[in-house]
């Protein structure tokens, strides 16, 4: 399991995305799992970075899971409209029924 650090704004973005991407290409094994509860201090830049560490572990051919995402976090990836991309089993079953016009 990978861990994100307390904070990931545009000054630590490329060190955060280099660093996870580095242990994605180790890991031998299994699926690329993020646990982002330390995340405390994050824009839209850590957003880019769980991106960039999804497309390494597809290269890769490993699944990627996002866990311990904060709200805060979960409503940014909503905003920007990837929440279904990071957190697929957090999309709203309702949504995903409701009939189309």
């Amino acid at each position: 399991m990978l861990l994100l650090p307390a904070s990931v704004t545009a000054r630590e973005a490329n060190d955060t995305r280099r660093l996870l991407t580095q242990a994605i290409k180790s890991e031998s094994e299994g699926a690329v799992v993020v646990d982002a509860s330390n995340l405390q201090q994050f824009d839209s830049s850590a957003l880019a970075v769980l991106l960039e560490c999804q497309r390494a572990a597809d290269a890769w051919g490993k699944p990627f899971e996002l866990r311990n995402a904060s709200p805060k976090l979960a409503a940014l990836a909503k905003l920007y409209g990837v929440d279904v991309l990071l957190m697929p089993g957090a999309a709203n079953p309702a949504a995903i029924n409701a009939p189309r016009s």
